[in-house]
């Protein structure tokens, strides 16, 4: 028997902007088992993502974990059951080092319990959230979290307005393609070496890796309802082998083998693994 997912995706609150770019719950309703008696695993992709996430997740067992998931810079593929539930919070460019006391760079591809990284602030942030559940999770961030980040002093204000105008720039959307890195940094009177550095310590991949796993994730979104070379076009890659070759090597596969045996796309609730 299959789990069936009740999820739903929060926008952020008002007081937590720009530091929490949206919240996800999950709970899962039904059986844990097959028909056979045995545990129900289910195969899923977890495509490139390049937010850190800090997640509250209760396994069937009642086990509560509070974890970091930092960026993914390459499509995994995994077979696990569903947590019974969790909370699932993205935080914003740029949030990283002033809540977790680390930066995004040292996150990336990492699984890792909050309580576990450097500093008071993350054993701190695990203590609230440890007992908490769904929307209350939600309510004591709202609580916690404004004055915390608020502290944080006027360079580093800066240079995250800074980082997040290139977020913005750099991201696909349906209406405009990303800027180009070059032009993107005279436009902000940084060098290509100092916008590296802001990518590295407030996102955790470059500026050229964002913008690519931006494409590849729009490709994802948009597939099946837009031909190949149109979509490439639509994306910003120069024509559609650019387009083919860049997704091989973000998931694994070429478009056409992916779509053809596609699997689900993790969801909040989709088992983290063992950290």
């Amino acid at each position: 028997m299959t789990n069936d997912v009740a999820e739903r995706a929060l926008p952020a609150p008002d007081a937590l902007r720009p530091w929490i770019d949206g919240i996800e719950i999950g709970a899962v309703v039904g059986s844990n088992s097959d028909s056979d008696g045995g545990e129900s695993r289910e195969p899923f992709t977890r495509v490139p993502d390049t937010a850190t996430k800090v997640v509250v997740r209760v396994d069937e067992n009642g086990h509560r974990d509070m974890l970091v998931v930092g960026p993914r810079t390459r499509a995994t593929y995994h077979t696990s059951k569903r947590l019974a539930s969790c909370v699932q919070v993205r935080l914003g460019p740029g949030t990283a080092r002033p809540l977790l006391g680390v930066a995004a760079v040292e996150l990336v591809g990492r699984v890792v319990r909050l309580g576990d990284l450097p500093g008071s602030s993350a054993r701190q942030l695990a203590g609230e959230l440890r007992w908490l559940e769904g929307e209350d999770a939600v309510g004591r961030l709202m609580e916690v979290l404004p004055g915390r980040l608020a502290a944080d002093d006027g360079a580093g204000r800066s240079r995250r307005e800074v980082l997040r105008a290139a977020v913005e720039a750099l991201s696909t959307d349906v209406e405009r393609v990303p800027s180009q890195v070059r032009e993107l940094a005279a436009r902000l009177a940084v060098s290509e070496r100092q916008l590296r550095n802001l990518f590295a310590e407030g996102v955790g991949v470059s500026p050229k890796h964002f913008a690519r796993i931006g494409r590849v994730r729009h490709v994802l979104a948009h597939a099946g309802t837009t031909g190949w070379a149109e979509l490439a076009a639509s994306t910003g890659y120069y024509d559609q082998s650019h387009m083919t070759a860049d997704f091989r090597t973000l998931m694994g596969v070429p478009p056409r083998s992916f779509f053809t045996g596609r699997l689900p796309v993790a969801q909040p609730c989709q088992s983290l693994g063992r950290v």
